[in-house]
């Protein structure tokens, strides 16, 4: 069985509602899934799951958000090489600028990804509920 952990930040809700269908998705697949909030994880945690799935909303000018999930995240990008993970996010404004941007870190750092990110505006619906739901499935 596969050790997953959805470490996420949510400000609305959004994000947070995403986590808990990406978690969904990999415990239907058999998998043991942990849903963290960015201040609940950090480097030292990252060789004890066999894949993660990273979700921030983007904030400012299409940024991950800068006080938790972005110091968080700098850290742990050391150990993305290899590692298997996934991302996902809400936004409010613009095009997905940020997650482009936040997808082509992790593949430069060497991180594995187990399929495309998922986005949505606003409070995910439906279609982004079910992409949540595939993405954890595919993190299994």
């Amino acid at each position: 069985m596969s050790k997953i952990a959805v470490v996420y930040w949510s400000g609305t809700g959004n994000t947070e509602a995403m986590a808990s269908a990406v978690m969904e998705g990999a415990q239907t697949k058999g998998a043991e899934a942990l849903m963290l909030t960015a201040s609940q994880f950090d480097v030292s945690q990252m060789d004890s799951y066999d894949a993660i799935a990273f979700g921030c909303p983007s904030m400012g000018a299409e940024e991950l958000e800068e006080s938790e999930f972005a110091p968080m995240f700098e850290a742990c990008k050391e150990k993305l090489n290899g590692k298997k993970i996934a991302l996902f996010g809400s936004y409010g404004w613009g095009d997905g600028e940020w997650m482009r941007n936040w997808d082509e870190i992790c593949k430069n750092a060497g991180a594995v990804m187990a399929c495309d990110y998922v986005i949505c505006n606003e409070a995910p619906d439906n279609e982004a509920i079910a992409a949540c739901k595939s993405l954890g499935a595919a993190l299994a």
